[in-house]
């Protein structure tokens, strides 16, 4: 089998997981060394950090000031479950999904909260739907990143702000690298493993004053678990929004997303983190547009995600295997480079199109992928020589 030269250069960090995300440049587990571990989140210390980590999470993404800011359980897939299950069911919703955690919330939707008046508005992976097809007189359900996809709605044009129901946004891979318009959402989660490469198992939940009016006057038909209540009394427990959170968080997490924020301030702020995730994806689209053999998954660039990049295989003769064969020889090329050393945890995710993911988010150095480019030359190369040989 013919054997090909590797490149001179490796990436010096080669974390490209989609999440949990790379932790910030020059991190070190000395910068989590004054979190107050062993003591109460409910003492005044831990109270304190709590709350410089929602205070933080409102400067760096521009919340408006009457918006309330969570720190919730169970990661984003807490703070989504928490709004579905609290504010939907007042009236019909339109639930939008164009890949598998989209996906997921039209299931819990339809099959767990089984409401009557839900509408299903979806696409492919690649693809967005057609979003005039929403009646913004229902509650919206969407994401605004499909991590899964690599597809992003390119802005919040498509929301009108005279809308009657709800919008509820999933950005857990859009909140620090796109911006969002908060004046068209209603509903913001993420989570701290994302874009800011914090660790995982805490959520922020942020509504608007829309949706806690929703959360006041509306009582579901359902019971609700400990784990999502949000009133008291038809009142909304503020103090979930100051710091006192419903379960005990890790008070280390807490302190590495604090860290963080911080570094965020450090390089420019919003602004500066969407230009550095901005500048990750521009790299990889070059190598893209010059290349026979890889391709976008997200087929209208202006829907490309500068976060979770997801890349079709297009050489004519991996196109002609089936899907399984595809899927094979995708994994053959991510174990070749996690086996080197240059590029970890890049596979496609498991319900998607077989293919690559690579996070391009603002914690990844714009060099780091630099260097990566010439190793997916020299992988696919191999591989595909190594299939020939095969044959």
């Amino acid at each position: 089998m013919t054997t090909f030269a590797k490149p001179d250069v490796r990436p010096a960090n080669s974390n490209f997981s989609s999440g949990p995300c790379t932790k910030r440049p020059g991190w070190t587990l000395e910068a989590l060394a004054d979190a107050p571990l062993g003591r109460s989140h409910r003492a005044k210390i831990g109270k304190a950090r709590l709350e410089r980590a929602i205070e933080l999470t409102r400067d760096v993404l521009r919340v408006p000031a009457d918006w309330r800011i969570g720190i919730v359980p169970a990661s984003d897939t807490g703070a989504v479950e928490m709004a579905l299950w609290s504010l939907l069911g007042e009236r019909g919703v339109d639930m939008v999904a164009w890949e598998s955690f989209g996906s997921g919330w039209v299931t819990d939707v339809v099959k767990q909260l089984k409401l009557a008046d839900a509408r299903k508005i979806e696409a492919g992976y690649g693809e967005l739907p057609d979003l005039d097809q929403i009646d913004f007189s229902r509650d919206v359900v969407f994401t605004w990143n499909g991590t899964t996809s690599g597809v992003r709605v390119p802005n919040a044009d498509f929301i009108p702000a005279d809308r009657e129901g709800l919008t509820i946004c999933d950005a857990t891979s859009a909140a620090f690298a796109q911006p969002l318009d908060f004046s068209k959402l209603d509903v913001v989660t993420f989570s701290w493993q994302k874009v800011l490469g914090g660790e995982a198992a805490h959520g922020m939940l942020i509504l608007s004053p829309r949706a806690v009016e929703r959360l006041e006057s509306y009582t579901p038909a359902w019971p609700l678990p400990k784990i999502f209540r949000l009133t008291k009394g038809g009142k909304l427990i503020e103090g979930i929004f100051k710091g006192e959170t419903i379960n005990t968080p890790s008070m280390l997490c807490v302190e590495d997303y604090i860290d963080a924020l911080e570094w965020a301030v450090s390089v420019g702020g919003l602004d500066g983190l969407v230009q550095r995730a901005d500048a990750n994806f521009a790299v990889i689209d070059a190598f893209v547009a010059k290349s026979p053999w890889l391709g976008h998954l997200a087929v209208e660039p202006s829907t490309r995600s500068n976060t979770s990049v997801c890349l079709s295989i297009v050489d004519p003769d991996i196109v002609a295997l089936d899907k399984e064969a595809q899927a094979a020889f995708a994994k053959s090329m991510v174990s070749l480079l996690d086996k080197e050393g240059v590029a970890y945890d890049i596979g496609h995710y498991r319900d998607a199109p077989p293919g690559l993911r690579i996070w391009a988010g603002a914690t990844v150095e714009t060099t780091d992928l630099e260097r990566l480019m010439p190793w997916l030359d020299w992988a696919f190369t191999t591989q595909k020589a190594a299939l020939k040989a095969a044959a």
